[in-house]
């Protein structure tokens, strides 16, 4: 079978920047399932996937525009440390990450900097702006049960249980 729409993928892969760094590994012991065509990967990394097969290897460097986009300088703003009220000195750090609730709905920011009481916090994605470069195994292709279907995300290990 190949992965077309609705049907569910069971990948092993290694994402790298551009300097060759690691960012994410899925594999054996952490396999990455999703349904093609349901707007929940990235749509370079889906658009190079379509039609490979159970044992295919893919290789593809995923541009800005078709992962998480160029990085945005509106949304990075200065606030007070007030704003993040009880969290202890030790957890607000350069990289830290919070959810915080905005007009589009709970979105995950990330202390840019910190200067006295002033913290610098960016509502980029964390890899924003970035070219992705993925090696990935596909190791298995089956269609998505009807329940699947209808809640648009891979159930079963490895996939979202209810």
């Amino acid at each position: 079978m190949t992965i077309v729409k609705n049907s569910i993928a069971t990948l092993h892969y290694t994402l790298k920047d551009d300097a060759g760094e690691i960012l994410d590994v899925a594999d054996e012991n952490n396999p990455f399932l999703y349904m093609h065509g349901v707007g929940g990967m990235i749509p370079g990394l889906e658009k190079a996937l379509e039609n490979s097969k159970a044992g295919e290897k893919v290789v593809v460097s995923v541009a800005p525009a078709d992962a998480y986009g160029e990085r945005n300088p509106n949304l990075t703003q200065d606030v007070p440390r007030e704003m993040f009220g009880s969290i202890p000195d030790e957890d607000m750090v350069v990289g830290a990450q919070f959810q915080a609730q905005t007009d589009q709905g709970v979105e995950i920011i990330t202390v840019a900097a910190i200067e006295g009481d002033t913290i610098k916090i960016d509502g980029n994605h964390p890899m924003a702006g970035e070219t992705l470069h993925f090696d990935v195994d596909v190791i298995d292709v089956r269609e998505a049960t009807e329940e699947e279907i209808s809640h648009g995300h891979p159930h079963g290990p490895g996939g979202h249980q209810h």
